[in-house]
C-alpha cells in the first residue's frame, strides 16, 4: 500500500509540475514556433488569404502615367471578329502605334505558328503555272508578287517589326515540365528551342560560387516564328508563377533554362525604356538578391521572384480598344513615350489570371504591374530580418498572455489578449500599407489564440473538473443515434466501424437562407422542426437510417446498421416520398403563412465507412467516405441542371428497370478523376408522363447523343424542340446553352464529352 501511496503521489507531482500555466505557456510557445518552422500547408494558405486582404484594405493607388494597354477586348472583337486575327491587322496595329509615338511595344501574345492564308498558295500555283507556261509578261508577273504580298500575313508583321520606330518586345511562355507540354521532347529539340531564344537571355549574371541560388527551372519553351522573333527587338516570357491557391501574386525576374538565364516580358520592356542600360543578375550566398537595370535595383526572394505591387483591380491602368486603335479614333499622341503593353482582356480568350483583388484579372494588367513596379521602385519586401521578427513576435506575444492572463478575470484576460491580437493586426497591416514591409500574421496570431485558449481551458478544468466528469457521463448515454444499438448488442458501442456498399442521400433545402434572414428564430426553427419531422417520417417509412441534420441539410443512410440488399432502391423510394411530401406541405403550408418549399437532392452508392464515428467524448452512427461526398456533389448539381433529384450512374446500375430515369450529362465533379454518368430521378418506372413531357424525354436523349458527336447545330435543334415541348426543362435549357458555346469556341480535340465542375 505504501509504495502505491508513493507512486500515486510522484504522478500528481508531475502532473502539477506540468500542467500549470508556466509550462503550458512554454509548450504552447513550442508549438507555435515548431508549426512556423515547418510551414503547413493550411497556415501558409491563411497566411496568403491574409496577405490578399491586406491589399484590398489598402486600396488601389495611382500607377505612374508611363505604361497603358492596347486591349483585345470584347469591343474588339466584334469590329475585328475572332481571335486570332491576321496578321496584317497585327502589323497595322504596330505601325499605328510607332506612328503615335511609343516608346517600347510590348506584346502579350504568341505568334508561334505560320498563319494559312488560302490566297498565298493560290498565287504561288499561279506563278507556278506562268514559270511552267513560260509566260514572259512583266505586267503579270508583277501583279502576281504584289499579290503575294498582300496574301503574307507573316510578311507583312515582320516588315512592321523592321520598320517600327518603337522596340517591339514579343512574348513567349515556358513549359515548366514535360506535362505541360503533352508529350517528351528529345534532347536536342530542346536544345532548339532554347537556341532560338537566346538572344533574349540575361547579358550578365553574377553568381555566389560558394552557392549557386536555386534559380526556377523551365523545361522548355514555347517561342514565336523565327522570321517574327528575329525581326522584333526583343523577346520575354509571359509566363507567370501562381501559388498552391491559383493565386497570381509573384512575378519570376529569371528563369534557368539550358543553363542560360532569360528576364520575362515586364523586364525588357523597361530596359528598352529606358534606354537599354546595363542588365544584369545579382546573387548571393543566400540565394537571388534581385536584377540591376542601370542603377535601378529590382529585389526578388531567393529563388528570384518578384512580390507584385498590385496597383488595384482591373482597368487601373488607361486601357484601349484595339478597334479604336485600327480605326484611328483616339487623340494624336495618345501613345506618345508610353509603354504600350498588348494583350488580351476579353474573358471569352482564357488569359484570365487570379490576384488578390479578384479572379477576373487580364493576364497583361499583371505584366503591367510589374513594369510599373520597377519604374516606381515602390517594391514590396520581405526582408531577409523578417523571420528573425516573426520568431521574436511568436515569444514575446506568447510570454506576455503567460504573464497576464493567470493573474487577471476571465473578462480582462478576454480583453487584453482581444487588444494584443487587433493591435498586432493594425502594426502588420500599417508596416505592409505605409512602409512597404510584409510580415507574417498567422503564427503571432496563432501564439495569441492558442496561449489564450490554452490558458483559459486550463481555468476551466482547474475550476470546474467535476462538472468536466458529469459532462462526459452525460455525453456517453444520452446519445440519441445509438440507444437502439447500445440496448441490442452493448459491445457493439466502440469506437472504428467497417467497410459496406450503401447508398447515402442528401438534400438540402434550396432557398432557406433568405427566408431565414427575413423571419424571427423562433418561426425558422419552427418551419424546420416540421420539415425535418415530415422528411424523417419518409426516410423511416422504407427502414432507412437518418444520420443527421446540418442546417437545412439532411443527411440519410441505407443498407446499415440493418443489411439491405435493395438499399439503392430504398433511397430513390424515400427520395420521391420526400418530393411527393413536400408537394402537400406546399399545398398546405401558405395558407398558414409558411413559405413553399424546394429542396435538393442527391444519391450515390458506394463502398463506405460505416459505424460509430468520434472521440471518447462524443460520437454518432454515420458513414463517411467518397461515395458520400459525392452524394453530396450531386446534390449541388441540381442548380446547375435545375433539376429536383440526381442520382449517380453506380444508383442507377442498382435500381435498373425499377425507375424512370432519365440521362442527364458525363460530368467530373471536384476531387475526382473519374467521369461519372448522372441521371435525373423521375418517378416510379410505372409512371406515365404527360404527352408532350414523354416526346420530351425521348428528343433529350437523342439531343444528348448529337452533343457527344460534336454536331452542335443538330443537337441545339433537338434541344430547342424539347424546350418547346417543355419550356421549364432544366437540362434542355443548360444543354442549348453549352452546344451554343461550343460552336463558337469548340473544345479541345481530345473532349470526351466530360463537363467538369471545379466548384463543389
Amino acid at each position: 500500500t505504501v509504495p502505491f501511496r508513493r507512486l500515486l503521489s510522484r504522478l500528481s507531482f508531475l502532473k502539477s509540475w506540468f500542467f500549470n500555466p508556466t509550462a503550458l505557456t512554454a509548450a504552447t510557445i513550442a508549438v507555435a514556433a515548431a508549426l512556423f518552422a515547418l510551414s503547413p500547408a493550411i497556415l501558409s494558405d491563411i497566411e496568403l488569404n491574409w496577405l490578399d486582404l491586406r491589399f484590398r484594405a489598402r486600396g488601389p493607388i495611382a500607377p505612374r502615367p508611363a505604361v497603358v494597354l492596347a486591349a483585345i477586348d470584347e469591343k474588339s472583337l466584334a469590329a475585328e471578329g475572332r481571335w486570332p486575327w491576321p496578321r496584317s491587322r497585327i502589323a497595322a496595329l504596330v505601325d499605328a502605334l510607332s506612328r503615335d509615338g511609343a516608346k517600347v511595344i510590348g506584346f502579350d501574345v504568341l505568334f508561334s505558328e505560320s498563319e494559312d492564308d488560302p490566297r498565298l498558295a493560290l498565287v504561288d500555283e499561279i506563278s507556278r503555272a506562268v514559270d511552267r507556261l513560260k509566260i514572259d509578261n512583266p505586267q503579270l508577273k508583277g501583279l502576281l508578287r504584289e499579290s503575294r504580298k498582300a496574301a503574307d500575313h507573316d510578311r507583312m508583321l515582320v516588315s512592321a517589326l523592321e520598320h517600327s520606330s518603337s522596340p517591339v518586345v514579343l512574348g513567349y511562355f515556358f513549359h515548366m515540365n514535360e506535362a505541360s507540354v503533352g508529350f517528351p521532347l528529345a534532347k536536342a529539340d530542346i536544345a532548339r528551342r532554347f537556341e532560338a531564344i537566346a538572344g533574349s537571355k540575361y547579358p550578365l549574371v553574377y553568381r555566389d560560387p560558394r552557392a549557386p541560388p536555386p534559380f526556377i527551372k523551365a523545361y522548355a519553351p514555347q517561342g514565336n516564328l523565327a522570321s517574327i522573333a528575329k525581326a522584333a527587338a526583343s523577346s520575354g516570357y509571359f509566363t507567370v508563377a501562381s501559388d498552391a491557391d491559383g493565386v497570381v501574386r509573384w512575378m519570376p525576374l529569371i528563369v534557368e533554362g539550358d543553363g542560360d538565364f532569360y528576364p520575362p516580358l515586364s523586364v525588357l520592356c523597361v530596359w528598352h525604356y529606358l534606354g537599354k542600360p546595363q542588365l544584369a543578375v545579382r546573387s548571393g550566398p543566400y540565394g537571388v538578391d534581385g536584377v540591376q537595370i542601370g542603377k535601378r535595383f529590382i529585389p526578388t526572394d531567393e529563388s528570384g521572384r518578384l512580390f507584385i505591387n498590385y496597383r488595384g483591380p482591373p482597368q487601373v491602368f488607361p486601357t484601349y480598344s484595339i478597334s479604336d486603335i485600327l480605326a484611328g479614333k483616339l487623340p494624336k499622341g495618345t501613345f506618345k513615350d508610353k509603354i504600350v503593353l498588348v494583350g488580351a482582356t476579353a474573358i471569352g480568350i482564357g488569359d484570365i489570371r487570379t490576384t488578390p483583388f479578384g479572379p477576373l484579372y487580364p493576364g497583361p494588367e499583371v505584366h503591367a504591374n510589374v513594369v510599373d513596379n520597377i519604374l516606381a521602385g515602390d517594391f514590396i519586401e520581405k526582408p531577409r530580418w523578417s523571420k528573425v521578427f516573426d520568431l521574436s513576435a511568436i515569444v514575446a506575444l506568447g510570454l506576455l498572455l503567460g504573464l497576464v492572463l493567470p493573474r487577471t478575470s476571465a473578462l480582462v484576460g478576454l480583453v487584453f489578449s482581444g487588444v494584443l491580437f487587433v493591435g498586432y493586426v493594425l502594426g502588420a497591416y500599417l508596416l505592409f500599407a505605409k512602409a512597404r514591409i510584409a510580415l507574417n500574421m498567422v503564427y503571432p496570431l496563432f501564439t495569441v489564440a492558442a496561449t489564450y485558449t490554452v490558458l483559459t481551458l486550463y481555468r476551466f478544468l482547474s475550476e470546474e473538473r467535476e462538472r468536466r466528469r458529469i459532462k462526459q457521463a452525460f455525453q456517453h448515454y444520452v446519445a440519441p443515434d445509438v440507444i437502439e444499438i447500445m440496448l441490442k448488442d452493448p459491445a457493439g458501442v466502440r469506437l472504428g466501424g467497417e467497410e459496406r456498399v450503401l447508398t447515402a442521400l442528401i438534400s438540402d433545402l434550396e432557398g432557406y437562407t433568405s427566408f431565414s434572414e427575413r423571419h424571427k428564430p423562433n418561426e425558422v426553427i419552427g418551419v424546420l422542426s416540421d420539415y425535418y419531422a415530415n422528411m424523417t417520417e419518409q426516410v423511416f417509412a422504407v427502414q432507412g437510417t437518418l444520420v443527421e441534420y446540418v442546417g437545412d441539410e439532411l443527411f440519410a443512410l441505407y443498407g446499415a446498421p440493418v443489411t439491405q440488399a435493395d438499399h439503392a432502391k430504398r433511397a430513390c423510394d424515400s427520395a420521391l416520398a420526400m418530393r411527393a411530401r413536400r408537394a402537400a406541405l406546399n399545398e398546405e403550408w401558405p395558407k398558414v403563412g409558411r413559405p413553399r418549399l424546394k429542396a435538393r437532392t442527391g444519391i450515390n452508392t458506394g463502398n463506405m465507412l460505416v459505424g460509430n464515428i468520434g472521440s471518447k467524448y462524443r460520437f454518432h452512427y454515420g458513414a463517411m467516405g467518397d461515395p458520400v461526398n459525392l452524394a453530396s456533389r450531386l446534390e449541388g448539381l441540381n442548380k446547375t441542371y435545375r433539376t429536383e433529384i440526381i442520382i449517380s450512374g453506380y444508383t442507377a446500375d442498382q435500381v435498373d428497370g425499377a425507375f424512370r430515369l432519365r440521362e442527364l450529362d458525363l460530368v467530373r465533379v471536384k476531387g475526382r478523376g473519374q467521369a461519372l454518368g448522372i441521371y435525373e430521378l423521375l418517378g416510379s418506372a410505372d409512371l406515365r408522363l404527360p404527352g408532350p413531357h414523354e416526346e420530351m424525354l425521348g428528343l433529350y436523349h437523342a439531343a444528348l447523343g448529337l452533343y457527344r458527336e460534336q454536331r452542335w447545330d443538330e443537337a441545339i435543334a433537338l434541344f430547342r424542340k424539347c424546350l418547346q415541348l417543355r419550356p421549364e426543362d432544366g437540362p434542355s435549357q443548360l444543354m442549348e446553352g453549352r452546344c451554343l458555346t461550343y460552336r463558337e469556341t469548340p473544345p479541345a480535340k481530345d473532349w470526351d464529352g466530360v463537363t467538369a465542375f471545379e466548384t463543389k
